[in-house]
């Protein structure tokens, strides 16, 4: 059994940090130009529900509550 995150699912985590995690009124623009990885991450997300544009625009309220928790997964791995 493989309990270990995809790339794809880390590709998705990736770009849900890329939202800051202090305010709803703040988006992101992933360009035409972006890695493929990246823009199908997003495309996923998008059809998801977790943000509303397939190249990035805002978090919905389920993106909300997940860039909340990458964000202290991420900050809990990272510091000793």
């Amino acid at each position: 059994m493989n309990t270990g995150f995809s790339q794809e699912l880390v590709d998705e985590i990736n770009v849900i940090l890329l939202f800051p995690d202090q305010s709803l009124r703040k988006g992101i623009k992933i360009h035409h130009d972006a890695e493929s990885s990246v823009q199908q991450a997003a495309k996923r997300l998008f059809d998801k529900g977790i943000i509303s544009q397939q190249d990035g625009g805002y978090l919905t309220d389920s993106g909300h509550e997940l860039v909340r928790h990458a964000h202290i997964i991420k900050s809990a791995l990272t510091h000793s």
